[in-house]
């Protein structure tokens, strides 16, 4: 950062302003970023691209890598080794080589990372569970697909799925009640699909609220035992886990999902 503020005859505090969104670009600067980064001025207008695929692609069922900063990368893997209070901002920076200034210039603390975490996790089961039941034509169906993106996510992402499950303890308000708001909804939806499942006639359940929190569980526990080099494959399992809530809440049909 120093080595381009020299460059642009510039603070360091002015870079990271404009870093930071807070401060403008006039057109004569961005040329100067562009040639001091020995890139085109129209690469650095793009806007970086959506983590959410667009609407109807399907893609709820694919898992690339997760995208994330160097240091979000390094926190997790130690949140998953050493759990959130054994791990150090020292030891975070360690593992992304990067020094310990270098981290509190983009997270303020500990604390700061671990909510950046568990929102991004969120917001990827989000968008992956809404693309799953979009179209899907009844209760049935949707409660199917909302389980098997559910598991899905818990044996593809079993890192940041171990983080939301042991973790949530360690969140400080207000962002503990707003991260539980965002996980009790996806509870709500599964509860609602099943009593609309009940509504029509087409499943039977005596505790329908209890086994719908069994249903979800039974998802979220998934990284506690799924090993993925085993002979059972993400896919599978999420598969047979749809069908099994299924048969959990008396399904008189087998939906097409």
């Amino acid at each position: 950062m120093r080595a381009l503020a020299d460059r642009l005859g510039v603070s360091a505090a002015t870079i990271s302003a404009i870093e930071n969104d807070r401060t403008g670009v006039s057109v004569e600067r961005l040329l100067k970023l562009a040639t001091a980064l020995d890139v085109s001025a129209g690469s650095l207008l793009h806007t970086a691209p959506s983590s959410h695929p667009p609407a109807g692609t399907k893609a709820w069922r694919v898992f690339g890598p997760f995208d994330a900063d160097p240091v979000l990368s390094a926190a997790i893997e130690e949140f998953v080794r050493t759990g959130y209070h054994g791990a150090t901002m020292r030891t975070i920076a360690a593992r992304a080589e990067m020094s310990i200034p270098g981290i509190y210039h983009y997270y303020e603390s500990k604390q700061a990372i671990l909510v950046r975490i568990l929102d991004l996790t969120m917001d990827e089961i989000d968008w992956r569970i809404r693309e799953a039941a979009s179209d899907a034509d009844s209760p049935l169906a949707r409660l199917a697909r909302l389980v098997e993106a559910l598991a899905l996510f818990h044996t593809s992402r079993p890192e940041l799925a171990f983080i939301g499950a042991s973790e949530m303890r360690s969140i400080a308000e207000p962002d503990r009640s707003r991260v539980a708001a965002r996980r009790n909804e996806v509870q709500h939806r599964i509860d609602l699909e099943i009593a609309h499942a009940v509504e029509r006639g087409d499943a039977h359940v005596a505790m329908p609220l209890e086994t719908g929190r069994a249903i979800a569980t039974m998802c979220t526990s998934l990284p506690q035992w799924f090993d993925p080099a085993g002979p059972t494959s993400p896919a599978e399992i999420a598969r047979e886990y749809a069908e099994l809530a299924l048969r959990m809440i008396g399904a008189r049909a087998d939906p097409e999902r």
